[in-house]
């Protein structure tokens, strides 16, 4: 019996030896894909890898949280022009979830804060009906706490260009939008840790 137990207990042992080492690394790869992620599937292949990440890692879980949000969010704009496609409203409510998930553990962050500003923002294009303006206060407050901190943010300056594309303002959001595009293209603009994705949602335009 005893004998038993050491084995299973060197077998375990090396169980999570091996799924923190894949973990990690895997973790790393996936965050690269979200920029070359094209199809639904991929961002679901992607929303499934970080969500059980958030289990895996300990230190840096927000970002597990931050990316499944992020998996899920580009899924649903990719099919916000289709005419056949899932459920947007749910699927941009577990987006909402996990980005929460995110905001809870970083609430200055300026990244959790700009991804539950663009959710939110979406969440009024799939889901008209609800409280448009209690919305459109999230996003606002977003788009304040991130301009304090990180005001050269690309993804930020998409969500101001959505905003003033919702009010019309065209001309403005244009200048918003190659303002994002120059920070994507800029190396300075954003450090090395700093999350890539969003040059996406400008191309896709």
């Amino acid at each position: 019996m005893k004998k038993f137990l050491l084995i299973s207990g060197f077998f375990l042992a090396g169980f999570w030896v091996n799924a923190q080492t894949y973990s990690e690394k895997d973790f790393q790869q996936s965050i690269s894909q979200v920029n070359t992620a094209k199809t639904k599937a991929d961002y679901d292949n992607l929303f499934q890898k970080f969500s059980k990440f958030t289990g895996y890692k300990k230190n840096d879980r927000w970002q597990a949280y931050y990316y499944a949000a992020v998996s899920m969010y580009l899924k649903t704009e990719i099919q916000l022009n289709q005419t056949m496609h899932e459920d947007l409203p749910g699927a941009n409510a577990l987006a909402r979830k996990f980005a929460k998930g995110a905001f809870n553990a970083q609430q200055d962050n300026a990244e959790a804060n700009i991804l539950l500003g663009l959710l939110y923002f979406q969440k009024m294009q799939v889901s008209p009906s609800g409280d448009t303006q209690k919305d459109m206060e999230i996003v606002s407050q977003a788009v304040a706490k991130a301009e304090a901190t990180s005001p050269n943010n690309p993804r930020l300056a998409i969500l101001k260009a959505r905003i003033k594309e919702k009010s019309g303002n065209q001309a403005d959001a244009d200048v918003l939008l190659q303002k994002a595009k120059n920070g994507f293209d800029s190396k300075t603009s954003m450090g090395s840790a700093a999350p890539t994705w969003g040059r996406q949602l400008i191309s896709n335009k």
